[in-house]
């Protein structure tokens, strides 16, 4: 129990939404706090629980900068770049790996 409002799955009132809700919306929370919190059953480890936001108190989105947008290039190619072969895979390198699948695959020298 955290204090909030809680609502069952699908249940939640108007003029709540997620952080994905509020992305397709165009909308960020902009620093408010969670409005309530939606419970949905989950057969195992317990429920998962999402966070709602209030609709009209959300900002918009701050848009794409060129800056930004470089960074977030070369975080990405940092991403889909192979440590031991130093190429590019083309997908990101899963962390259970650490490699591309090439060299994941190839037997240690």
């Amino acid at each position: 129990m955290s204090g909030l409002p809680e609502y069952r799955w699908r249940l939640a009132p108007e003029g709540l939404a997620t952080r994905r809700q509020l992305r397709a919306l165009g909308l960020r929370p902009g620093g408010q706090d969670v409005a309530a919190e939606l419970q949905r059953p989950r057969r195992r480890r317990g429920p998962l629980v999402a966070y709602l936001y209030r609709v009209d108190r959300a900002k918009p989105v701050r848009p794409m900068t060129p800056g930004r947008a470089a960074a977030l290039a070369k975080a990405m190619a940092a991403r889909r770049t192979c440590p031991a072969c130093r190429r590019d895979a083309g997908y990101c390198i899963p962390r259970s790996l650490g490699l591309c699948v090439p060299c994941a695959d190839s037997p240690p020298s």
